[in-house]
């Protein structure tokens, strides 16, 4: 018989292990939105956690596009009017980000 004493570390080590894999689920899906619209980002700096997902949504009429013009990693979404971009941002460090075709279009993420 396994005396009583084990049993209870053992449901209280089970009981940890799920709130722990909770947690590391909420903050992987945890998304942050940015609405770009007719010549501006509607966030204009935003601080993330590693590892958080950041979507950019159109909501104008007019092409756009989100780039990396400074950063610890590059990367660039296509040219559109409609639609949505994600970006899951896996690497800590200031990100500058521009639209190309509208230079003045800018925002900053940091990633802590």
């Amino acid at each position: 018989m396994v005396p009583r004493r084990r049993i209870r570390i053992l449901i209280a080590l089970i009981a940890a292990s799920v709130v722990v894999a909770a947690m590391a689920v909420a903050a992987l899906a945890a998304t942050d939105q940015v609405r770009v619209a007719d010549n501006y980002y509607s966030v204009k700096r935003l601080t993330v956690a590693r590892g958080t997902r950041v979507t950019w949504r159109w909501a104008g009429v007019l092409n756009h596009n989100v780039t990396v013009r400074s950063g610890p990693t590059r990367f660039h979404s296509r040219t559109q009017a409609t639609g949505s971009f994600s970006h899951v941002f896996d690497r800590a460090g200031t990100y500058t980000l521009y639209c190309t075709i509208h230079p003045y279009m800018k925002m900053t993420i940091v990633v802590r």
